[in-house]
């Protein structure tokens, strides 16, 4: 008698609600383009400052428009969105993109004649492009797929920051809520202590993990095999490139954008893990990063334009996890609003701690010997908040 076998089941796939929204992601690096269109169908120099007016006045509006999601893919689907392609797809496209737009916006400040402010616009547009590329960057520097690390580096360079491949990974990952974090922002540091705290601190980390990984292997610091010299040598080459093909008038344009771009990326730093801690165990170290120890934002608006980043609570728990795969928990502490509403309140410290600081003693239930207190602040934050 013949075996009789069932019908395999249809083989169910989860519809991502947000699935082209992740091409708006693209939109960033084409701002350069939208406003050197529009400046030349209007003549008004104003809006080589689209960049900023899209990060700093659009994107809150968004936020604000479209609310919050917090809905999680199916544990069942994620493998599913993690072996889709098109959205790697919306990552790699924005890198040639990141590339246009900072050799345009090159070309238009050595060829045209600018105002300093038209200049001033357009290099903190390209920097809009340069930094949230850094973004990008983060997404696929957690990979293991050797592209995707490379396109990492690549995203890095018009920067100068391709050491934040190193310490990002390698040190942040691991020291994150903790006082030996430079990336970690303490309660009652404003964002002006931070920014010098956390810029000179993630060079010398940087510094020190590749040197230490490369002495480990019985290999010299000063080689190819050192990530850091590298990524340094590559965005030396492509500044260098840019000065021969436009001149040195590009230079201040190269500098201004870098700084702005990296810029960005140390205030959101400032705010994912502010006052947070991790606390230190019985046995010694510290306990393993949990959900609350990630400030979290579930706006749609940023979150799209930023692959998910504001979901940063899963990100360090499951590093290697795709944004798209990225998963709210409802014990992350949670910000009023997205990264781009949060940056113009961390520029204003007291708005920033009447705002923030109150969010902090609730997660710890008042406790304020729980928080990642600044050193040189203690005594009197202790003295203000204890009992």
């Amino acid at each position: 008698m013949a075996s009789i076998t069932a019908p395999a089941p249809a083989i169910v796939r989860w519809k991502d609600p947000k699935r082209y929204l992740w091409l708006l992601g693209l939109v960033v690096p084409m701002l350069t383009f939208g406003g050197w269109n529009t400046v030349r169908n209007t003549g008004n120099g104003i809006f080589w400052w689209m960049g900023v007016a899209w990060v700093f006045g659009l994107i809150p509006l968004a936020d604000w428009a479209f609310g919050t999601d917090r809905s999680n893919p199916p544990d069942w689907a994620v493998p599913q969105l993690e072996a889709d392609r098109y959205y790697r797809w919306c990552t790699y496209l924005y890198f040639p993109l990141e590339y246009a737009s900072l050799i345009l916006g090159a070309w238009v400040v050595t060829t045209q004649s600018l105002s300093w402010f038209e200049t001033l616009g357009l290099a903190l547009t390209v920097g809009v492009v340069s930094g949230i590329g850094i973004n990008n960057a983060h997404e696929l520097g957690h990979k293991t797929d050797k592209l995707e690390r490379r396109l990492a580096r690549l995203a890095l360079a018009p920067t100068g920051y391709t050491h934040f491949f190193v310490e990002h990974n390698r040190g942040h990952h691991v020291r994150v809520a903790t006082p030996e974090d430079p990336a970690s922002a303490r309660f009652g540091e404003s964002l002006w202590a931070f920014f010098p705290r956390t810029v000179v601190g993630g060079f010398r980390s940087a510094w020190g993990l590749e040197t230490s990984r490369l002495r480990a292997q019985g290999k010299r610091v000063w080689s190819w095999e050192n990530d850091l010299l590298t990524g340094w040598l590559f965005s030396a080459a492509l500044f260098a490139g840019l000065v021969v093909g436009f001149g040195p008038r590009v230079i201040p344009f190269l500098v201004l954008q870098a700084v702005f771009g990296f810029s960005l990326l140390e205030v959101v730093n400032y705010i994912e893990h502010y006052g947070l801690l991790r606390q230190h165990k019985a046995s010694g170290g510290y306990e393993r990063c949990q959900p609350a120890h990630s400030w979290n934002s579930n706006n749609i608006g940023s979150n799209v334009f930023l692959y998910h980043l504001e979901r940063h609570s899963d990100h360090h728990a499951f590093p290697t996890r795709r944004y798209q795969a990225l998963r709210h928990f409802e014990e992350s502490p949670q910000l009023p609003t997205g990264y781009a509403g949060m940056i113009l309140l961390a520029a204003l410290p007291p708005l920033w701690r009447k705002v923030m600081d109150r969010r902090v003693l609730d997660h710890y239930d008042g406790d304020i010997t729980l928080t990642n207190i600044q050193p040189r602040r203690r005594d009197k934050i202790l003295a203000r908040y204890a009992g």
